[in-house]
């Protein structure tokens, strides 16, 4: 099971609310601006460590340059954010320069903490790097051919490979996009790729992307994803949920029909890219199956909600497609 057993954020469910996912009532968490120099923080992602709490945070400059920053936690709420971009490394320890890209994940698995994100080669595609103890970390090969977004590890292998989902893309903003799951003997050769599921449903239809790593349960993978719809008025980004089977995760066992949770506050709907939400990671406490689920707001800060593991589970099956 990949479930955090360190003390997590969390606020109960406000009074007279009935959503399987509620806000953090102080959101946002992380201000657009607190990198010197920021443009804009948001679509990061966060893990726990020795008791606290670490992540890779996505900074867009003044130029809109994107990088990739550490930042450290000892309540997962208030962060502190390092001023320089991480710096990658190669497999020799020679340092390479720094993290250019986008929407990081962090993954644990074999003792090592990989992140992939959004990475910049003849157009965007999937970088891999690791890191034992969140000081130096090791790039390695490129996933995917350009183009692609949206690289998300499962935390362990799964019939005997390691297992990523993405969404194929375009160069550009991808008015079009499936989740797809791809294998790997090594984390640097990847094939075996298999269909998953594609965008569909009111608020889903334009395109969908996996979202924090998938959770393991008792009834399958819980998978976390966001969902687009295209309006009169631009793209909706919002958040949905479904299980994958265990064994075989390109399949789906339940999809839920309604999004999760949806750009309403004005955080989420005001400012640079208009209403998005855009999950990247979460927290699950073992003990007591509470969730916190970090989440870019309209492409500017970041966000973060909370739901019950055993209850959204629930709601995925009774509201599945």
């Amino acid at each position: 099971m990949n479930r955090q057993t360190s003390a997590i954020p969390w606020q109960e469910r406000p009074a007279g609310c009935t959503d399987v996912v509620w806000r953090y009532q102080s959101n946002p968490i992380i201000r657009r601006d607190q990198i010197p120099g920021a443009n804009s923080i948001f679509n990061s992602a966060v893990i726990a460590k020795d008791g606290r709490f670490v992540g890779v945070f996505r900074c867009d400059n003044r130029q809109m340059q994107s990088n990739l920053y550490l930042g450290r936690s000892g309540n997962g709420i208030d962060w502190d954010l390092e001023p320089q971009p991480l710096t990658l490394h190669d497999k020799e320890g020679r340092p390479i320069g720094p993290a250019c890209g986008y929407d990081p994940r962090v993954c644990l698995m074999e003792g090592k903490y990989y992140v992939t994100w959004c990475n910049a080669y003849h157009g965007p595609t999937i970088g891999v790097a690791y890191s034992e103890d969140f000081e130096t970390f090791y790039q390695l090969e490129n996933a995917f051919l350009p183009c692609n977004r949206n690289g998300v590890l499962f935390p362990r292998k799964i019939g005997g490979k390691y297992c990523m989902l993405s969404r194929p893309s375009d160069q550009g903003h991808t008015p079009f996009g499936d989740i797809f799951l791809s294998q790997s003997p090594d984390l640097e050769h990847w094939g075996y790729h298999r269909f998953v599921m594609g965008a569909g449903g009111g608020w889903s239809w334009t395109k969908i992307g996996p979202g924090p790593i998938p959770i393991e349960t008792k009834e399958g993978w819980l998978l976390i994803y966001h969902g687009v719809a295209t309006t009169c008025n631009g793209m909706i980004y919002s958040m949905g949920a479904a299980m994958l089977d265990l064994e075989k995760p390109w399949e789906v066992k339940y999809r839920c029909k309604p999004y999760i949770l949806h750009p309403t506050q004005t955080y989420e709907c005001v400012g640079d890219v208009p209403n998005v939400i855009f999950p990247c990671s979460t927290l699950c406490d073992a003990s007591t199956g509470r969730l916190a689920i970090y989440y870019g707001a309209a492409d500017t800060v970041v966000a973060l909600a909370f739901a019950q593991l055993d209850e959204l589970i629930a709601y995925v099956k009774e509201n599945s497609v």
